[in-house]
Parts: C-alpha cells; structure tokens; sequence
C-alpha cells in the first residue's frame, strides 16, 4: 500500500461533461478512504505553472455531481514543455519550456501523486512529466471518444445524446421545408461521435474522417431521394470528414495554442456544393460548443464516478504512471505512454457502420443499395 500523503488533480484540455463527477469521486475516495490531502489545480496545466493550487475539502466537491464543465477550470493552451510567453517583434508567439517551474510548484506543495483527467493532449503532456519523476494517474476524457486503449470516454454518451435531439429537431423542419439539411459535429479526426448521434438520429447520411466522401455520390443519393418521393435529406457530418483526394476543412489556427489547428466549417462548405449540384434548398447546423456544455446524462455520471474511484485505487496501490480504462465492458488500467499520441478511429469494419449501412444509411463512398 501506498504511504502517499497528499494528491494533487487537474482536468486538462476541453471542457465535457461528467468532469465534475470525476472530481467528486477522486477528492472524496482519498479523503474518506486513504485519509489522504487533495490539492485541487485550476485551469489544467496553467495551474501547475503559475501556481494556482488550492486545498479541496469534501464541501468543495459536494453538489457538483450534476453540473456540466469543471470547477476546477481547464485549459488547451499550454503544457509545461509549451508554455506561451509572448510574443516576439513579428507577432509570433514565443513558447518557453517551463517543466523546471511545474516541478517546483508540485514539490513546494508536497504533491506526490498527480490525477489529470483529459484525453489524448492531456496524457501526450504527462508523459513529459513522468520522465521527469512525477507520479500519476490518468482519467480519460473526451467527448470525441478516440483514446486508445478504452472502449469509451465518459463525456461521449452525453454528447451523443445532445447531437441526437437536435438531428431529432431538425427532421421537422428539413420536412417543412423539403430541404437537404446538414448537421455537423464535433469529433477532430475520429468519427465516433456523428456515427452514434447519426444512427440514433435516424440520419440518411452520415460522413466520418474514416471514409473519405464523394460529392457525386452525396449529391445523387439526394436526387434519389427527391425522386422516390421522400421529403427530406438529414446529413451528419463530423468536422474531420473531407473528400476523397482531399483534405480537411481548418476553420481556424489558434497560434498561441500547443494543439493550434481547429477543423470546422465542412458542412458549410458541403451545403454549396450539394445546393449547386441538385438544385435543392440546402441548409447547414454546427452544433459547435453546445456538445461540450450541459448536465452529463446517467451513463456518464455513473462511468465519470466509477473511473475517478478506480484512478484512487491505483494510488492506494503505488502503480503509477497508469490510466484507467475501459475494456470488454470492465475497468481496467493500461500505461499512460500507450495512450499518448494516438488517436483511436472507427474500424471500417465495425458494427455500428455495418448496421448503419444495412437500413441504407449512406457514408457517401458509394451509392446505398437502398433509400
């Protein structure tokens, strides 16, 4: 057993929901269970370097179960290797390395044992940390669900569910209208999350990164549609998706970030293309940040609370260095350095696009056998 005093944790990178949960969980085990101090960190990794780092006793984590986003704060712009110190004389940002800082603000308030709950950015920066002898332990996180070595992130489901009533909202009125309407979502350049929401969602179409799209087969699967008579075209699109032979779609580069593109605006550009192609009225929906924001639904609150007890159980053991995870169904644990600097995508040959390709949802490779 561990002879761990005092622990410290931090939720890096995108905000999602159930973050909240996994605090909760985390301060409350290792106060209640290992008498252990929990030193919560504000703002991700910015708080480990400007020494933001407050005690949390179990009423600071009381009644958060439900609420969305951290109240810890989080950050996606700077690691301890990555650190913007301004700007030089061309307007660039100058990034330092302050790892030498983060060391001696975990030192000075005696942290022997660092939870970071966060997804593939979060855990490619503490594997820095750890070859610099920092003990930790890693939560996954994601609304994107792509962390290699779990089956799922909490922050998913609920984001499945948010996607799903508003392509729920929009059947209505795409009906209304007899229009083709295109609903893109977040994902970066892992699909899962349109293809959960889509399926769920009843979509006609659903483009993942994973399956590069033709316009020709998009634009005459619509005109089919229009010809059998049927009302209306929903299309699902994740940000990463782009055309065969093609390339993503950047909305923007964020230049005093360590993670500095940001994809966005395909379905944008789709809904021309397809409107020139077709003739048909054509309209496009970026669910954008709503994905992120909200109350995490049961699945995720039971999954956040479940992974942030585990997390406390490997610092009852000392097995540092790992992260919990999810496999067959179970909670486990696998090494931190497996996880960092992978994404994991949608197999080809999942069940998910197998079902979906079987009622004729159409991932705009090729033409659907049915409409």
């Amino acid at each position: 057993m561990t002879t761990v005093r005092r622990a410290g944790i931090l939720t890096g990178g995108g905000d999602c929901p159930g973050l909240n949960a996994v605090i909760r969980a985390v301060t409350k085990t290792l106060i209640f269970e290992q008498g252990l101090e929990v030193m919560g960190i504000a703002d991700g990794f910015v708080g480990l370097i400007e020494n933001r780092i407050r005690l949390l006793t179990p009423d600071a984590v009381s009644n958060i179960l439900t609420r969305g986003g951290t109240v810890l704060g989080t950050s996606n712009k700077a690691t301890p290797r990555h650190y913007p110190a301004g700007k030089d004389d061309a307007g660039n940002t100058i990034f330092q390395d302050v790892t030498d800082r983060v060391l001696q603000h975990i030192a000075e308030h005696r942290i022997e044992v660092l939870v970071i709950v966060g997804g593939d950015g979060t855990m490619s920066s503490a594997v820095h940390l750890i070859r610099h002898g920092v003990h930790l332990i890693g939560v996954p996180k994601t609304i994107d669900n792509d962390l290699m070595h779990t089956e799922i992130t909490f922050g998913f489901q609920t984001a499945v569910e948010t996607a799903t009533e508003a392509i729920d909202r929009l059947h209505t009125t795409a009906a209304s209208h007899h229009r083709v309407m295109l609903v893109e979502t977040m994902g970066r350049n892992a699909g899962w999350l349109a293809l959960n929401a889509g399926i769920a969602g009843g979509a006609d179409v659903i483009l993942i990164p994973e399956i590069p799209y033709r316009l020709d087969v998009i634009a005459a699967f619509c005109q089919q549609r229009v010809a059998q008579g049927k009302s209306s075209t929903i299309i699902v699109v994740s940000e990463g998706a782009r055309p065969a032979g093609g390339s993503q779609t950047v909305d923007q580069i964020v230049s005093d970030s360590f993670e500095q593109i940001r994809l966005g605006g395909v379905s944008r550009m789709l809904a021309r293309q397809i409107g020139h192609a077709t003739g048909i009225e054509v309209r496009d929906t970026i669910l954008g940040h709503v994905q992120r924001g909200g109350t995490p639904c049961a699945f995720d609150r039971v999954l956040a609370t479940k992974l942030g007890h585990a997390a406390t159980q490997l610092i009852a053991a000392a097995r540092w260095d790992r992260m919990v995870a999810v496999q067959q169904g179970k909670i486990t644990d696998v090494a931190i350095e497996d996880v960092a600097d992978q994404e994991r995508q949608v197999p080809l040959d999942c069940q998910e696009i197998q079902a979906a390709r079987g009622v004729g949802t159409c991932f705009g490779d090729y033409p659907s056998a049915v409409v």
